[in-house]
C-alpha cells in the first residue's frame, strides 16, 4: 500500500511541471508580446489584432482527434502516444519561442506575428497532449488534486513569462529575458521524460473523426436551449476579455513604469488563486445557478476599476487595487463558469463537449476581440472600459434566462 502514495505524489510533482511548462508560452504570446508591441510605437490598432494570434487556442478541438488517432513518428512510439507527442512537439515549441526572442516588433512586425503564431500554435497542441495525459494517467477521483496542481504550476510560469521577463526588459532589453523562457519551455522535454508512460496501449482502436467531434456536436446541439446556452457560453466573459487585451498599452498610456507593471504579476496571482478558491466555495455553498449570478456581478462591477484607473494615471495604489479586484472576481466566475461547463457535458462526450465548449468563448474573445484596439482608440480610455462593462450585459442576461429554464439551469438540471 505504500508505493501507491508515493507514485500518485510524483506524478502530481510532474503535473505541476507540466502546468509550468503550459504557463510559459501563453504570454508570449499574448500580454508581453502586446506591451513589447506597444512599446515599440506600434498602434493601437495592431496591438489588438494580436488576440487573433490566440485563435489556436481556440480552435485546437479541430486537430485534437488526429493526436488520438495517429500515432507518433519513429522511435517516439516507444514513449506512449502521449509522450511520444510532447517529445516531437516541445522541441518545435522551444525553437518557435527562440525565433520570437529574436525578433524585431518595430523593424519586421510580420516575423514577429509569425513567430507569435507559432508559438501559440504549438503550445495549444501541447496542451491538447498534456490534458489527455492527465485524463490517462490519473484515477478519477485523483484528477481535481491534479488539475489543482496544474493551475499552480501554471500561475507560477505566468508570473514568470510576464510579471518576470517585463522587469528584466527594463534593464536588460527584450532578447534576453525572452531568450531565457525559451530555455525553460524546452526543459519541458525533461518534464516529459521523467514522466509515467500511460496506460493506454498505443494499438488501442481509436474512434474516428465523425465519432470524435461531429457525433458530440450533434448530441448538445439537440438538447432543449442549446443556441441559448452556446449563446451565453460565448458571451459570458467577452466584456472582462476585451478589457483585459488591452491592458499593456492602457498601463503604458498612463505612464507606468515596466517595473510597476511587472509587479502586479504578484498581486494578480495571489487574488486570482484567492477568488477561484472562493468561487468553488460559493459552487458548493449555493449552487452552480446562483454562483454563476453571484461571480457573473461581481466580474461586471470590478471593471469599474479600469475606469477609476484610466482617470488616474500614474496612482500605483489604484493600479494594484485595479489587478486585485479584477484577478479576484475573474477567479470567482472561472470557478463557477467552468463548473458549469462541465455540467453540460454528457457523461459519454464529456472529453470532447468540454473542450468544444470552452473553445466558444476564446473564439469570441479571439475574433470580436481583435476590434478593441480599434475601438479604444477610438473611444478613449474611460469610453472604452465604460463600453467593456456594458458588454458584460447580455451574457448576464442570458444567464438570467437560463437560470430561469429548469431543464438548462445547472442548478437544477
Amino acid at each position: 500500500m505504500r508505493p501507491w502514495p508515493v507514485r500518485i505524489e510524483r506524478r502530481l510533482a510532474v503535473m505541476a511541471a507540466y502546468g509550468f511548462v503550459s504557463g510559459l508560452p501563453l504570454p508570449l504570446s499574448g500580454f508581453t508580446f502586446r506591451l513589447w508591441l506597444s512599446g515599440s510605437g506600434t498602434s493601437l490598432a495592431i496591438v489588438g489584432l494580436t488576440a487573433w494570434i490566440g485563435l489556436a487556442y481556440s480552435l485546437k478541438f479541430l486537430w485534437a482527434p488526429l493526436l488520438d488517432q495517429m500515432p507518433p513518428l519513429g522511435v517516439l512510439r516507444g514513449f506512449g502516444r502521449r509522450r511520444g507527442w510532447l517529445l516531437l512537439v516541445q522541441p518545435a515549441l522551444a525553437a518557435a519561442a527562440v525565433l520570437l526572442a529574436l525578433s524585431h516588433p518595430a523593424a519586421a512586425p510580420v516575423a514577429a506575428f509569425a513567430a507569435a503564431a507559432c508559438v501559440a500554435m504549438l503550445s495549444a497542441t501541447q496542451d491538447i497532449a498534456i490534458d489527455a495525459w492527465r485524463i490517462e494517467i490519473f484515477p478519477e477521483r485523483r484528477q481535481g488534486v491534479a488539475l489543482a496542481a496544474y493551475v499552480w504550476g501554471y500561475r507560477v510560469a505566468m508570473l514568470v513569462s510576464m510579471s518576470g521577463v517585463v522587469a528584466a526588459s527594463s534593464f536588460a532589453g527584450w532578447h534576453w529575458p525572452l531568450l531565457g523562457v525559451a530555455a525553460l519551455i524546452g526543459c519541458g522535454m525533461l518534464v516529459t521524460l521523467a514522466a509515467d508512460r500511460e496506460d493506454a496501449p498505443d494499438a488501442a482502436v481509436r474512434p474516428g473523426v465523425r465519432q470524435a467531434v461531429v457525433e458530440p456536436i450533434r448530441s448538445f446541439l439537440a438538447r432543449p436551449s442549446s443556441l441559448l446556452v452556446l449563446a451565453f457560453v460565448a458571451l459570458f466573459k467577452l466584456g472582462e476579455a476585451m478589457a483585459g487585451l488591452m491592458t499593456a498599452p492602457f498601463y503604458l498610456h498612463l505612464g507606468f513604469a515596466r517595473a510597476a507593471i511587472a509587479a502586479t504579476g504578484t498581486f494578480s496571482l495571489g487574488a486570482t488563486l484567492a477568488g477561484i478558491t472562493l468561487g468553488g466555495w460559493l459552487v458548493v455553498r449555493v449552487g452552480v445557478g446562483r454562483a454563476l449570478l453571484w461571480t457573473g456581478t461581481a466580474q461586471t462591477v470590478a471593471m469599474a476599476m479600469y475606469v477609476l484607473l484610466s482617470v488616474s494615471a500614474g496612482q500605483h495604489a489604484v493600479l494594484y487595487a485595479t489587478v486585485c479586484a479584477e484577478a479576484f472576481a475573474q477567479g470567482m466566475a472561472d470557478a463557477a463558469f467552468l463548473t458549469f461547463l462541465s455540467a453540460l457535458c454528457a457523461r459519454q462526450f464529456a472529453a470532447t463537449q468540454y473542450a468544444l465548449l470552452s473553445s466558444v468563448p476564446m473564439l469570441a474573445i479571439h475574433t470580436i476581440g481583435g476590434a478593441s484596439g480599434v475601438m479604444a482608440a477610438a473611444l478613449g480610455w474611460t469610453w472604452f472600459y465604460t463600453v467593456c462593462m456594458a458588454g458584460a450585459l447580455p451574457g448576464m442576461a442570458l444567464m438570467v434566462a437560463l437560470l430561469r429554464r429548469q431543464r438548462v439551469a445547472v442548478g437544477q438540471a
